[in-house]
């Protein structure tokens, strides 16, 4: 691993509508010392293209191209795979982060001494046109108190892999929530940077935002993943809604 070094891990699936966008916003990052993989899952689009034309113009990103289709999780293992960075930071293909993200969030980490760490952020509309209020970070959240909540959003988490140990992302629906729950397993609780610091972008037709079908697969994570007792799913089930209920309350 090459110490000061940030590997972001991006998934990518006929992204080629957001993914400039994406990548701009790691250019125009404060802190310099990165790569960016972009895990491309066999898009039919022009998702590929546009990450070998950005290759092409700054040899900090990297196209990571996967042999079939296989979903983010594995999209995300790839790029895992190739990770050369202490630093591993996750980026979902049509997500932004500000300019001062990484170079805030890694000064918070070593102040910490923190193996994972997650940020606030806001969401935005599917065009960037309305940027809702914000959802803010807890200061920290352990394996039994993540079990039940909602904060940690993809595309603000670092994992320090010299502090936790390797990682392999599983392949479930759930794959970074299942990932946020193995490192706080291992006892390296997820310490949160209350700073506005990612826009999540809100796509009406994504399946994070099928509250029925995200609430099932968190079941599924107690249950098949973590291998918890019906009474314990049901314990952090029941505190899991609260939380998404107020997540979701307001825009």
């Amino acid at each position: 691993m090459i110490d000061a070094l940030v590997s972001i891990v991006t998934p990518a699936f006929n992204a080629e509508r957001y993914l400039p966008q994406t990548v701009e916003s790691v250019l125009a990052q404060t802190y310099a010392n990165w790569e960016m993989l972009v895990a491309d899952d066999c898009s039919t689009d022009a998702t590929r293209r546009l990450a070998e034309e950005y290759a092409a113009r700054d040899a900090r990103i990297r196209p990571v191209a996967l042999a079939r289709n296989s979903g983010p999780a594995m999209a995300r293992q790839a790029a895992v795979e190739s990770a050369r960075g202490r630093f591993v930071a996750f980026l979902d293909s049509d997500d932004l982060w500000l300019p001062a993200k990484l170079q805030r969030q890694l000064d918070f980490m070593e102040a910490r001494g923190a193996g994972l760490s997650f940020t606030a952020f806001r969401r935005i509309s599917r065009d960037g046109s309305e940027v809702g209020r914000v959802i803010h970070a807890p200061a920290s959240l352990t394996y039994r108190q993540l079990l039940g909540n909602t904060a940690i959003a993809t595309s603000t988490a670092i994992i320090d892999r010299r502090r936790t140990g390797a990682f392999r992302m599983v392949k479930t629906y759930y794959d970074d929530f299942a990932l946020w729950l193995e490192i706080t397993r291992r006892g390296f609780p997820a310490l949160g940077l209350d700073e506005d610091l990612m826009r999540y972008r809100v796509l009406g037709g994504s399946v994070s935002r099928n509250k029925g079908r995200s609430a099932m697969m968190v079941w599924r994570t107690y249950r098949e993943v973590e291998q918890l007792g019906f009474a314990q799913s049901c314990w952090s089930f029941a505190r899991y809604a609260v939380n998404a209920m107020r997540k979701y309350q307001a825009f």
